[in-house]
């Protein structure tokens, strides 16, 4: 009947989740279909406007397909004295039903799917309320002349892939979500190993920063920065891995592989820098926020971690504890000055990035040291900028002195190298690694070093 469309071959629905106490001697599915054959499916579904599609389709032979449309039905709660059968008296009292809410009066509720019990007003405390996230398709069954015999609806069940998608949402851009989600639902669980960038980033003396500020305030200033410090991020197709505190961690090339990882963690450096600058201008000196940032490149082992009943997608291995040390190195050779060095990379970042975008940045070779905890030497770089900052004259002289100064020093020539650091000194006397390397050699021609000499410095301190 095209005029009714009605359920013809009823079962109980894993996505409506019906729950009754049932009759005694009553099997599930004659229970169901008892009560679901010859009812019009609009009446057991409440979807806006499936009367309409399903007779258009019965009609016109038209197919209807609507995405992510939601699903709310109510469970109620202690509904003693509602007889869900028939000829058992005192066997047919429910103890949870499904409740629909009323087409022209919300405030009503009728049992489901049966409309011979009047509708009831019911509280929040009698009701609990089931969202399901559905893709609707309606279409018209045809026999081979194309005339319609019949109606198929079909709700597909996305409330996992859409909540899911909501979480990676919060994670990473919607177009690398959208790719990891094609890769279906088992694409994190599975533990890889990875060649990827990790960057860390955090805000330079935070808790003198907030002590004068109340809890509203802090989480406020703390929401506003991350904000707009995730879209650089996102902007460069990182994923956010976590938030540590004020700190955050950003990894390129996972989940997703990214051939030019290291390049756009550098570009989200930089990017993260333009983006302070802004957050900075419009707030007082006390409220203006300095952060330092490390960057290193490395395998990492990548996948879901954590306990049952709460994992979380990220990356461990070496470069993430060296992206963090590297970070913590910015307030070592950046001193207190607000445009000291913010962004150093390690030796790895570089040689993953790609000769073109290495000629496009404006960087130094720091120093040569041993992180606290490694044993590994690792060069370290400043990331100063691209080649859209124009450096002046005076800035590239300081930068020929301190190359000069880094080569002699590496050498072991220490007097030479002393006279090219102390003239890089005379151009930037606020330039902190400059004066750390004068003090270092100050000493060394004191107290010469162990030999054989290798240039590398052990850091004693995170």
């Amino acid at each position: 009947d095209s005029s009714s469309p009605a359920l013809s071959s009823p079962t109980p629905s894993s996505l409506l989740n019906p729950t009754p106490s049932l009759p005694r001697n009553q099997t599930q599915q004659q229970f169901w279909r008892e009560k679901l054959l010859g009812q019009p499916i609009w009446s057991c579904i409440p979807l806006d406007n499936l009367q309409f599609r399903l007779q258009d389709s019965l009609t016109t032979a038209a197919r209807h397909y609507v995405p992510e449309q939601t699903l709310t039905i109510s469970l109620q709660h202690s509904a003693a004295g509602l007889s869900i059968g028939s000829g058992h008296s005192g066997e047919g009292i429910m103890t949870t039903a499904l409740a629909i809410p009323d087409g022209e009066n919300p405030e009503l509720f009728w049992v489901w799917n049966d409309r011979t019990i009047p509708p009831l007003t019911l509280g929040r405390d009698q009701l609990t309320h089931i969202e399901r996230n559905i893709n609707l398709t309606v279409n018209p069954l045809t026999n081979p002349d194309g005339e319609v015999r019949g109606g198929l609806i079909v709700l597909e069940d996305i409330s996992q892939e859409k909540r899911m998608k909501a979480t990676m949402y919060r994670y990473m851009n919607p177009k690398v979500a959208e790719q990891v989600m094609s890769l279906g639902d088992d694409a994190l669980q599975v533990g890889e190993r990875k060649h990827v960038s990790i960057l860390f980033s955090d805000i330079r003396g935070y808790t003198a920063l907030t002590e004068d500020l109340g809890a509203p305030e802090v989480v406020a200033l703390l929401n506003e920065y991350f904000g707009t410090m995730v879209e650089a991020v996102f902007n460069h197709e990182g994923t956010l891995d976590k938030f540590i505190g004020d700190a955050l961690m950003a990894v390129f090339g996972a989940p997703l592989p990214l051939a030019n990882h290291a390049w756009m963690a550098m570009l989200t450096a930089l990017e993260m820098r333009q983006r302070l600058a802004v957050f900075n201008a419009c707030r007082s000196e006390a409220l203006k926020i300095k952060i330092g940032i490390g960057i290193s490149s490395g395998e990492v082992v990548s996948g879901n971690i954590g306990s049952p009943k709460r994992m979380d997608y990220t990356v461990i291995g070496n470069g993430v504890d060296i992206s963090s040390r590297l970070e913590g190195l910015t307030k070592y050779y950046g001193g207190g000055d607000r445009h000291g060095c913010d962004i150093i990379f390690s030796e790895d970042t570089l040689q993953s990035l790609e000769p073109d975008h290495r000629d496009y940045l404006h960087f130094r070779e720091l120093d040569r040291i041993r992180v606290k905890g490694k044993q590994r030497p690792l060069t370290i770089y400043e990331l100063l900028g691209d080649r859209s900052m124009i450096l002046s004259p005076t800035t590239n002289e300081f930068l020929a002195w301190y190359d000069a100064g880094r080569n002699a020093y590496n050498h072991g020539q220490f007097a030479e190298a002393l006279t090219s650091f102390q003239a890089a000194h005379q151009l930037c006397p606020k330039d902190q690694a400059t004066r750390i390397h004068i003090e270092r050699i100050q000493g060394y021609l004191v107290n010469s070093p162990p030999l054989p000499w290798d240039g590398v410095y052990t850091m004693t301190t995170k």
